[in-house]
């Protein structure tokens, strides 16, 4: 195969699908708005299901230099602290599934993502590059661009790989949607050295605290030389959150988990004191994916966000990205079909998982920030089946 793929969006998805076409033998053109590769936020959870697809890339010794093996999953009460259920998941997780359950800082993912497409001669990344329309013409697909400096470009290939995040220009032109929702919750992230914490707030687990309308949720990164933590509360974002003072976050946070345990408020608490600030974020998200038409169209797909964003609910965002590249790698590869059916078959593959990922997350959120009787049936619940409820072969496998 020598079809000439483009991709917007040099994000975690948009390198992964570079990756993955250059490996089916497609030559590609990546184009990224940032003047420079770089990836903020906190943590990322990848399942087995995803490390296998970057263990297929060659990829396990970079995995394995930056990530963290959790050696279980433990979910508590923010309320009073106990321990509701706990899944092992280290060895097990490897014997049972094939690959670890690692955490890594989502930095370190894209960097090893980015040395691996640097490292392939097929691909070419264009960085300063706005995406703007773009056309079908004939047998082929023209991408209108504009620099930073404001000069208008185009590029031509035989694909188009829509990779540029949860307000896409591709999906936006393919779909004719609208915007995004809000969701109604506000995330608070902060990474901090373990350290820099006092010992009894040091861990190498993943540990989630479900509490009315809010969750915790905490674990290794970096070999587990950090730790991520995440607080989710139900709430409004600030209307200038553009030019929101982030250092006010501490405080609406402790006052938001002014109901729950000592434990979970002594982190809370030793984030700021350590050194680290709160980030907020709005988490927004779109309807799951209605059918294989949401996802590719022709000779233009989407993959990762731009396609099918999610709530970090089932912790499944980049990994469906990932998984979204090596299931186009697979289709790349069937020679005997034209480039338009490669695709549907692409998206006949994907649409039906990813929507129900998507479905799957919006569930858990409404039951990890469950009040009243359906928290006393939750928290029972997982008393009595901790373990088969925490698992997910239907995911993992």
């Amino acid at each position: 195969m020598d079809a000439q793929v483009l991709i917007a969006g040099g994000g975690i998805g948009g390198l992964a699908a570079a990756l993955a076409c250059a490996r089916a033998g497609a030559r590609v053109r990546l184009f990224e708005r940032a003047p420079a590769f770089g990836e903020v936020g906190a943590g990322v959870q990848l399942g087995p299901n995803v490390v296998r697809c970057l263990h297929g890339w060659g990829l396990a010794q970079a995995l394995d230099a930056v990530a963290a093996r959790p050696g279980r999953l433990v979910v508590r009460s923010a309320r009073n602290g106990a321990q509701l259920a706990q899944l092992p998941l280290g060895a097990r997780c490897v014997e049972r599934y094939g690959a670890p359950y690692v955490t890594i800082h989502r930095a370190d993912l894209h960097g090893l993502l980015l040395d691996a497409v640097r490292n392939n001669d097929r691909v070419q990344l264009r960085l300063d590059r706005q995406v703007g329309a773009y056309g079908v013409q004939g047998s082929g697909v023209a991408l209108a661009l504009q620099t930073g400096a404001g000069a208008q470009e185009s590029a031509e290939g035989d694909l188009l790989i829509g990779a540029d995040g949860l307000r896409s220009r591709i999906r936006a032109q393919l779909l004719g949607e609208a915007g995004t929702r809000a969701s109604g919750h506000l995330a608070y992230r902060a990474v901090v050295r373990q350290d820099a914490l006092p010992a009894a707030l040091r861990t190498q687990d993943v540990t989630a605290w479900l509490g009315p309308r809010l969750h915790v949720v905490h674990y290794p990164l970096r070999r587990g030389e950090l730790l991520n933590v995440v607080a989710i509360r139900h709430g409004t974002p600030p209307a200038d959150l553009d030019d929101w003072d982030h250092t006010v976050n501490a405080a609406d946070l402790e006052a938001a988990l002014a109901a729950t345990c000592a434990p979970l408020q002594d982190l809370v608490r030793a984030v700021p004191q350590a050194g680290s600030g709160w980030r907020l974020w709005p988490l927004a998200d779109r309807a799951p994916v209605a059918g294989a038409h949401e996802m590719a169209q022709g000779l233009v797909a989407l993959s990762g966000d731009a396609a099918h964003p999610m709530r970090p609910y089932l912790a499944q965002g980049a990994g469906m990205a990932i998984e979204d590249a090596a299931v186009l790698q697979q289709a790349l590869l069937l020679h005997d079909l034209p480039l338009a059916e490669r695709l549907r078959h692409y998206a006949l593959e994907r649409w039906q998982r990813c929507a129900r990922v998507q479905q799957q997350s919006r569930r858990n959120g409404v039951v990890f920030h469950a009040t009243g009787a359906l928290r006393w049936g939750r928290d029972a619940a997982l008393r009595l089946l901790g373990e088969r409820l925490l698992d997910q072969p239907w995911l993992y496998r």
